[in-house]
C-alpha cells in the first residue's frame, strides 16, 4: 500500500509505518500545496492520506477524491503522541475506502 503522510504529521511518524510504501508532503516537494490541490496530487499517486487535520472533511469534498483519508486523533501533533496510533492492523485497513 502507498501511503502519503501529510505535512502537518511529524515526518519521523513514517518510520513506524513499515510494510509499505510511505512518503511525506516535503520527500514529495509538495510542502507548500494546499489541502484540495494536495489530495488531487496524492490521490493520483498513493492509496492513503495520512493527517492530523481534523477539519479537512469540513473544508474539502472527500469522496470527490479517489484515495482513502485517514485522520489521526491525538491529544497532540507530537510525535510521543501519534507514534501509539500505528501500526495499523490489517482489519483497520480493510475498512479503508478511497473518498471516505
Amino acid at each position: 500500500m502507498k501511503i502519503f503522510i501529510d505535512e502537518c504529521v511529524d515526518w519521523r511518524l513514517a518510520r513506524d509505518i513499515v510494510g509499505h510504501e510511505v512518503k511525506t508532503a516535503r520527500q514529495m516537494g509538495w510542502s507548500t500545496i494546499k489541502n484540495g490541490e494536495l489530495l488531487a496530487l496524492a490521490a493520483k499517486e498513493f492509496d492513503v492520506f495520512v493527517t492530523v487535520d481534523r477539519n479537512l472533511s469540513f473544508q474539502q469534498n472527500l469522496p470527490a477524491f479517489a484515495i482513502a483519508v485517514v485522520v489521526l486523533r491525538a491529544s497532540s501533533n507530537r510525535l510521543a503522541d501519534l507514534k501509539p496510533l500505528v501500526p495499523w492492523d490489517s482489519a483497520c485497513r480493510g475498512n479503508w475506502l478511497r473518498g471516505k
